[in-house]
């Protein structure tokens, strides 16, 4: 496995890798999830690339871009045990060059939910993507489904300015108890890290009505409202049922749905979600 910095360095490695290749972008603090992806672009395609940057635009001004958790000799180990050719490891200089002011925006998505709760986020998370795809030019990009509304971001700016690029989206990877693996697990405390579950027995509570014949998307949020509310330490942001794709709230779940939400324990922010219908 190699590693670059900067951007003529990737060119340079990318041009002799084989075909199709598979890219990876990540912020670093890797875990299972993160490394699932490897593994699936490993098994789709010939060469994988992937980058850790972690992207000050979209961080709001009161998140944790600070104390963002970082581990790059760790995080090299894990990506050149699942198979990865090549990591790109630029410097915010690199990707910001001084002066920078052009940025790329998906309008109607990245208004609701995380759109809403964080009104930076989604800018920062489309322009940084759309530089990684200039960069890499990959064949595929592999992202995880617990970020289900950035997936759906991406796949619109993919359509929308024509990238080559597919996207596959990849199962959420659980801790036993059901806890999403996220890098922003760690700032949890043990007791916090114990009231998260309640995400997962939400989400599952909502699943088992809507197995049972439950449609109405009201009632669905509500099961989830009534789990979280039952947990002292868990405070909801938000709870949407939506349609997959276009992410508007549904009255009744007649097609493919994403049932998702955002909870604070203590300072820390979580999100996951389900699939259903």
């Amino acid at each position: 496995m190699r590693t670059v910095t900067t951007l003529a360095e990737l060119r340079a490695a990318r041009s002799r890798l084989a075909g199709p290749v598979g890219f990876v972008p990540t912020m670093g603090y890797l875990h299972a999830g993160h490394i699932s992806l490897a593994q699936r672009a490993h098994t789709d395609c010939a060469s994988v690339v992937a980058s850790i940057f972690v992207n000050p635009t979209q961080f709001g001004p009161n998140e944790d871009l600070a104390k963002y958790p970082r581990d790059l000799p760790r995080d090299l180990a894990l990506l050149e045990a699942a198979g990865v050719e090549l990591v790109w490891t630029p410097t915010q200089e690199e990707m910001y060059q001084p002066g920078f002011q052009t940025w790329v925006s998906v309008e109607a998505l990245t208004r609701r939910l995380e759109g809403e709760a964080r009104p930076t986020h989604f800018r920062g998370v489309t322009t940084v993507v759309a530089k990684l795809f200039n960069a890499v030019w990959p064949d595929k990009a592999y992202f995880g489904q617990k970020d289900a509304q950035q997936a759906a971001v991406i796949r619109q700016l993919v359509k929308d300015l024509n990238f080559p690029v597919k996207i596959e989206v990849c199962p959420i990877v659980r801790e036993v108890d059901g806890l999403a693996m996220s890098s922003r697990n760690v700032y949890l405390t043990s007791q916090e890290r114990q009231a998260a579950t309640v995400l997962f027995r939400s989400l599952s509570a909502a699943k088992l009505a809507y197995d049972s014949g439950e449609r109405q998307a009201e009632s669905l949020r509500a099961r989830v409202r009534a789990t979280i509310a039952s947990e002292p330490l868990a405070r909801l942001q938000y709870i949407s049922c939506a349609d997959y794709d276009t992410l508007e709230e549904l009255e009744t779940v007649s097609r493919k749905a994403l049932l998702s939400m955002a909870v604070y324990f203590g300072k820390t922010r979580l999100i996951d979600n389900f699939v259903i219908g």
